[in-house]
């Protein structure tokens, strides 16, 4: 619920608020921006006046516009730690409220992690905690500054907004340092200015319940008002469409007290249509406020839909078993962070359904309420999470703020029908912020924050992840199983899943799979895997993340290709078909992410467990899932970013084909390989899978599908390469296309007799003179300009502004190459 601050500032007053603003009209202030990265002596220095032509004054700000992040590039800057500190925004406000003597607040989606608003000189409200949405309603300090006739002539009319955010470390806030993803800075979320009548909507709640048999729904509407004047009488009018938006129930409650929270209407609605995963079926609920003749309508989407987590079993929803196929996600994308535009959400979402996923968690926050506005729209499960996570506990500010978002996850996003779980934290066994760690207290504030969630919602499971002691505490619980990465192999996952199941009544899997360093392949991915001990345990150690030391392990010892991750997740998901009692799994994550704890990963500072890079470019594996989880006639041959194969001359090399379809033919050089059914647990690739003898040089693969009365094709084409390799000891420069002003570059690496080393792990490094730039800090195989060869190459994209440029490419123990573009 929105709190509100009264503070009596000179002779005005100003009411600060949390919690997003309800209405249908609000203006995104992404234009005007300026940025300063750093400090200011104070806010004078944001709001002084200008010396137009004098070089003397500073600091000296840079245009942006919003969403805008500090950290859009030294995320993933392969020379530097990300910046973590303050930094400044400003821009000039026009003021154009249709309300007389109505109310201005600034709604913030989000913004990193501490935050200040200034209205000229004055703070007009602050806000800690990087993800929650919040608001400050700026009236008063407008009106104050607009009766300053000499104010508004020198701001021409306008009105002075200034934001300090900073990120700066801090063990007394959460999520902890520690956590294995950036904490950025910045207003990297949307920022609405938003004009109120006199008395508006504070928070609206929709509470839909089924009977029984499904037969009819009946919803409770509730609301609280935002009335700082005082208003004593309002009427309110609630509407509710059906998913054509034909209007089916319509009330006014006349002539009521707009304080406090109460029970506007409570609808009834004869069989309703449910929201499901395959059909995700929402109402409209529009509410309407008149009070004193100034009207403000909003509206709240929700769904009627049920739910079940059996006790040691699967997962029902709308009295059918549904196997949840999850994935992950950062609010996080190459050259922006997190500053994501609803554009990129959209995609990023698409791309998820597109690949069958059917749950979520969001990882680890609170996300935008755009992503879960899509979750709704697209039949998505969603368990979204509170930001506790690693580092322990702190004292009474950091558990302060831990239930205060907790609070308000759960008031924002409670009418969201895709939400099915409130997650508590993560990894919360994990030590290190203090200097004690102390397992009493912190399952009893987990179980505090169990008993919140419940008090707030009672109509959702409770849920954390790999905290074992804390383990009986939440309704759901999902233990540290990475078989076949971080511990064990991953014929061991049914066995340990099982067994971990069997120790918790409800058993949800979230979190498994592996790094895989984009366009890196295989031909024989096992090769140092032999000395990794299968049946003792696949949970997730100390030190197992890190690149040296302890057991043998793939993450620590395996190639990190493509070619094992694909086998990898065909294994979890041919099992997962077989598992009855499985109530679904999660893969982690969807997309490659920026993360501070990794900076020796092939693309430095990147987990590269995602199924898509940094940039949305699918790895091979995205349509691995595909295969299991879709519908639509799929077919794709593994190996599209997979150039060069190698072998013996007349060797048969495995061809991996993953489709949805029923048989599938494969053609090499035009000559047919045979037809083959599919077999979901004929592992690999559902049986699809041929060994064929390719020709030195030019193949081409083809492979056709078929799926009742359609049919679908994939072509790739591959060289094959019998010439042995030696030691690197050339690297070379090509220009592989060129669109526009943009030129995509090559680098491979020669033994001295010219022979590509295709199995290469070598650094490159690319450095530019001239006109041009990189396009580098990307966070992607083709965007860093550190970056580990796949298969002795790698690539990065070069804009030549029209211009000269030499690149530089290094790698270590190999003469530098050099090349010019123009």
């Amino acid at each position: 619920m929105r709190n509100i601050l009264y503070t009596c500032l000179f002779l005005f007053c100003c009411f600060s608020m949390t919690g997003k603003v309800p209405s249908k009209q609000k203006i995104r202030l992404t234009e005007n921006w300026e940025y300063l990265k750093g400090d200011l002596g104070g806010i004078w220095e944001a709001v002084r006046p200008a010396s137009p032509g004098n070089p003397e004054t500073v600091p000296v700000w840079q245009k942006v516009t919003l969403p805008h992040c500090f950290n859009a590039e030294d995320a993933v800057d392969p020379d530097v730690n990300y910046y973590q500190g303050p930094g400044w925004y400003k821009t000039l406000l026009t003021i154009d409220n249709p309300y007389a003597d109505g109310r201005i607040v600034l709604d913030f989606e989000g913004a990193g992690q501490k935050t200040k608003v200034y209205i000229y000189t004055t703070l007009v409200g602050e806000h800690v905690g990087g993800y929650d949405e919040w608001s400050v309603d700026i009236t008063e300090a407008v009106n104050s500054f607009m009766a300053d006739g000499q104010l508004m002539k020198r701001f021409k009319g306008k009105i002075p907004l200034s934001v300090r955010c900073d990120n700066s470390r801090d063990l007394e806030m959460i999520p902890s340092d520690l956590s294995d993803f950036n904490l950025y800075g910045g207003l990297y979320r949307y920022l609405n200015l938003v004009y109120l009548p006199k008395a508006s909507f504070e928070l609206i709640r929709l509470e839909p319940v089924l009977s029984a048999d499904r037969k009819e729904g009946t919803v409770k509407v509730k609301a609280s008002f935002y009335n700082p004047e005082d208003i004593r009488k309002a009427n309110v009018t609630v509407a509710i469409y059906d998913a054509e938006h034909k209007q089916i129930y319509s009330q006014t409650v006349q002539n009521i007290l707009p304080l406090g929270n109460q029970l506007l209407a409570e609808a009834r609605i004869k069989n309703p249509a449910l929201w499901d995963v395959d059909s995700p079926v929402l109402y409209t609920c529009e509410l309407t406020i008149d009070a004193g003749g100034q009207t403000l309508a909003t509206e709240e989407r929700f769904g009627f839909r049920q739910f079940e987590f059996k006790e040691k079993g699967p997962f029902f929803l709308n009295g059918r078993r549904l196997l949840l196929r999850g994935t992950h996600r950062h609010e996080d994308h190459a050259g922006v962070a997190q500053a994501m535009t609803e554009e990129m959400m959209r995609t990023e979402m698409q791309m998820m359904k597109d690949m069958g996923v059917n749950f979520i968690r969001l990882g680890h926050y609170q996300q935008s309420d755009i992503i879960l506005r899509l979750c709704d729209e697209l039949g998505i499960l969603v368990w979204e999470e509170e930001p506790w996570c690693r580092g322990g506990l702190g004292g009474e500010t950091y558990k302060e703020q831990a239930r205060r978002m907790l609070t308000n996850m759960i008031d924002q996003h409670h009418n969201h029908p895709s939400v099915i779980i409130w997650g508590l934290g993560n990894e919360n066994d994990w030590p290190n912020d203090f200097s004690t760690f102390d397992k009493g207290a912190i399952r009893a504030f987990m179980k505090e924050q169990h008993d919140l969630a419940h008090r707030l919602d009672d109509t959702r499971m409770t849920a954390i992840r790999r905290c074992e002691f804390c383990s009986d505490i939440v309704d759901v619980y999902s233990p540290s199983i990475w078989a076949g990465w971080y511990r064990g192999v991953f014929t061991d996952y049914k066995s340990v899943s099982e067994e971990e199941m069997k120790k918790v009544k409800h058993f949800l899997h979230v979190e498994w799979g592996g790094d895989s360093h984009a366009r890196r392949h295989s031909e024989n991915v096992f090769a140092n895997l032999k000395g990794i001990e299968s049946g003792k345990g696949a949970d997730e150690r100390d030190g197992d993340a890190s690149l040296y030391g302890g057991a043998a392990r793939a993450s620590k010892d395996g190639d990190w290709s493509e070619s094992y991750i694909v086998r990898l997740i065909d294994w979890h998901l041919k099992e997962q078909e077989t598992m009855p009692w499985l109530t679904g799994a999660a893969y982690w994550p969807f997309k490659d992410f920026s993360t501070p704890v990794r900076p020796e990963n092939p693309v430095p500072y990147v987990n590269q467990k995602g199924v898509v890079e940094r940039d949305f470019t699918p790895k091979e594996s995205y349509y691995v899932f595909q295969s299991y989880w879709t519908t639509e006639p799929m077919v794709h041959i593994y190996g599209h970013s997979w150039p060069v194969r190698w072998g013996n001359k007349g060797d048969r090399k495995e061809i991996l084909v993953y489709s949805n379809c029923e048989a599938v033919e494969l053609f090499v050089n035009g000559v047919s390989q045979g037809i083959k059914k599919r077999d979901s647990q004929d592992y690999p690739a559902a049986g699809l899978r041929w060994n064929c003898v390719y020709e030195e040089g030019k193949n081409e693969i083809r492979a056709v599908a078929v799926k009742g009365k359609t049919k679908v094709t994939d072509e790739i084409v591959q060289e094959y390469q019998t010439a042995k390799w030696g030691k690197e000891a050339v690297a070379t420069l090509s220009v592989v296309s060129r669109e526009g002003d943009t030129v995509l570059l090559e680098v491979q690496l020669l033994d001295k007799e010219g022979v590509r080393c295709l199995d290469s792990k070598k650094y490159i490094e690319f450095e530019i003179a001239g006109d041009g730039l990189l396009i580098q800090n990307q966070g992607t195989s083709t965007g860093s300009r550190k970056v580990q060869a796949y298969n002795g190459r790698a690539c990065i994209k070069v804009n030549l502004n029209k211009g000269k440029s030499m690149v530089a490419v290094k790698a270590e123990g190999i003469p530098t190459a050099f090349m010019e573009l123009m």
